[in-house]
């Protein structure tokens, strides 16, 4: 990655012998919804850094609230994080696994007098907990003796107390300037089933308890985490202390945010719950499984994140920078097609009725190992509405009457009238001639134009969802006080148009991505079937994201 620290600071590591020049990290999602591109910058760091230096990253997943988890969320980051990783050859571990160990170790804590039950409710905590120029107020719980403590917090565990009647809090400062060092809760009283333990417990770790001990538990070295997490280190570092166990070094770096994104996924649940997309893997949602089914490569992703830089500053990333990565990795491996996505016929009238040729197609200019494909060509074609023009605005080189373009693989045609439909005067034909001697790679005379089209005879009905930005503002999650986010939703982010494709595409399975000649990429959506091909538009031909740079640079 460019300008990584975090590499940096493990080579400081290494050199100096710290951890004995093992390198062990973690990608610890919560199993509350569906990854994110903005844990694709997460993921790759953590198991590009394992790579890189010989070791080890476990996908651990943080289960310490199980009104919020589910099992379907787990299998999806699995599935997310095996396809961007490029393999599933990695331990996985779950938070959930160390239940009884954290017990036993809160159990230590307060026998060391660092820990005490508290009968605050979660409004009086927050009530006593002070604001950043005030301290906060001791919990008149705070002094229980060691026995009273032991006993209470065994009786939280064997559910003789109503939910959120105690918690478990750690007795650290309650006027420390860090506010989450002013005696945190471990645990609260939760009855809620959950997706691997069931009902065998009904009180449950805070993330703040279970993340540092989970990670010395599997000797992890370097806990990467977000910026969000560095005033909650000192904490990270206290428990650990205290309990006197393997201590890994907690490291913050910057999140990644995306223009025209929301990463939040309270947000993205809510615009799943309200019906604004389909699903979790909506082709316009920024989740993995999104963009994967809108036809992102995970070679696209990695590109990306690894190009983004390791900082300790948020900002914010052009969406047209992903996109252009997407764009540089398809372009190289995605096959070529021919297909009309605005079907308007074209009839070649000095061609021969009930004739029927093949041209060769190139499959990727990219890469000659790709080959050819044949594509058959006849007397009526399909050709896109955009195309044609009956009167052509000034610099439009198509195809307009006595004009001359090159079909793309073929011939050489001039048109010279158009049908229309009487009663609405929409142009329905456009009548060519075709010159029998200008076949492509047969002869070199050059016309402004080339176009792309689909034989009549032979096209294959597809649909195409033409995605665009789900929100119309940069920064959606900037809504003035008042306003929700979901008021910058974008009433255009979805087209669907029934277009016509040369028959290679009546094979398409799910996932299969293509360049659309003059069209953009796009990739079989999941819900394709044998003789009904389904398309997403993944990205366009055009590349804003680097003509902004060029300028820039200029």
């Amino acid at each position: 990655m460019n300008d990584n620290f975090v590499r940096d600071l493990i080579l400081a590591d290494n050199a100096s012998g710290r951890y004995g020049g093992r390198v062990h990290t973690r990608f610890p999602p919560e199993p509350n919804g569906y990854l994110h591109v903005g844990h694709a910058k997460s993921i790759m760091l953590n198991f590009g850094l394992a790579g890189e230096f010989e070791g080890i990253c476990n996908l651990r997943f943080d289960d310490t609230n199980p009104t919020k988890e589910e099992a379907e969320y787990v299998e999806s980051i699995v599935e997310d994080v095996s396809w961007l990783a490029g393999h599933a050859d990695f331990p996985t571990f779950y938070a959930s696994d160390y239940f009884q160990q954290l017990y036993d170790w809160a159990v230590d804590l307060i026998r060391k007098g660092k820990a005490y039950v508290c009968d605050l409710s979660g409004d009086q905590v927050r009530e006593t907990r002070g604001t950043l120029t005030e301290p906060g107020k001791n919990s008149p719980y705070r002094d229980r003796s060691v026995e009273e403590n032991l006993d209470l917090f065994a009786r939280m565990k064997a559910g003789e107390f109503s939910d959120g009647s105690r918690t478990l809090r750690a007795k650290v400062d309650m006027a420390s300037p860090n506010l989450n060092m002013r005696d945190p809760v471990m645990y609260r009283i939760l009855r809620a089933e959950h997706h691997r333990t069931g009902d065998a417990w009904c009180i449950y770790p805070m993330y703040d308890w279970a993340h540092g001990q989970s990670d010395s538990i599997e000797g992890i070295t370097h806990s990467i985490c977000t910026l969000e997490f560095e005033d909650h280190r000192p904490l990270y570092d206290w428990f650990l202390d205290q309990l006197g166990v393997f201590h890994p070094q907690q490291i913050e770096f910057d999140r990644l945010n995306l223009t025209y994104t929301v990463m939040s996924k309270r947000k993205l649940l809510q615009l799943v719950q309200q019906g604004v997309v389909e699903s979790w893997d909506d082709p316009r949602m920024p989740t993995i499984s999104g963009m994967r089914r809108r036809g992102y490569s995970p070679q696209g992703l990695r590109n990306f994140a690894r190009n983004l830089g390791v900082s300790k500053t948020n900002g914010i990333t052009e969406l047209e920078k992903l996109e252009y990565y997407i764009r540089e990795d398809l372009n190289r491996t995605a096959l070529r097609v021919m297909v009309v996505l605005r079907p308007l016929k074209l009839v070649l009238t000095n061609y021969p009725e009930g004739q029927v040729e093949t041209v060769e197609a190139v499959n990727n200019p990219e890469d000659a190992s790709a080959g050819t494909r044949s594509v058959p060509f006849s007397r009526e074609l399909w050709i896109e509405q955009d195309d044609f023009r009956e009167t052509p605005p000034k610099g439009y080189h198509r195809l307009y009457p006595g004009n001359e373009v090159r079909l793309r693989y073929g011939y050489i045609i001039k048109c010279h009238d158009a049908v229309k439909d009487p009663q609405t005067g929409e142009i329905t034909e456009v009548h060519c001639t075709f010159d029998p001697e200008t076949r492509s790679g047969q002869q070199t005379r050059k016309v402004k134009s080339t176009i792309h089209w689909v034989s009549a005879e032979t096209a294959v009905p597809v649909e195409a969802r033409l995605y665009d930005k789900l929100f119309t503002v940069e920064n959606p999650n900037e809504a003035p006080e008042g306003r929700d986010f979901t008021a910058y939703l974008n009433p255009d982010s979805l087209e669907t148009v029934q277009g016509k494709a040369e028959p290679s595409l009546a094979n398409a399975r799910p996932g299969d991505r293509y360049q659309f000649e003059r069209l953009g990429y796009f990739c079989a959506d999941k819900s394709t079937s044998a003789g009904r091909p389904v398309f997403n538009r993944t990205v366009g031909l055009r590349d804003t994201w680097a003509k902004l740079q060029s300028q820039l640079s200029g």
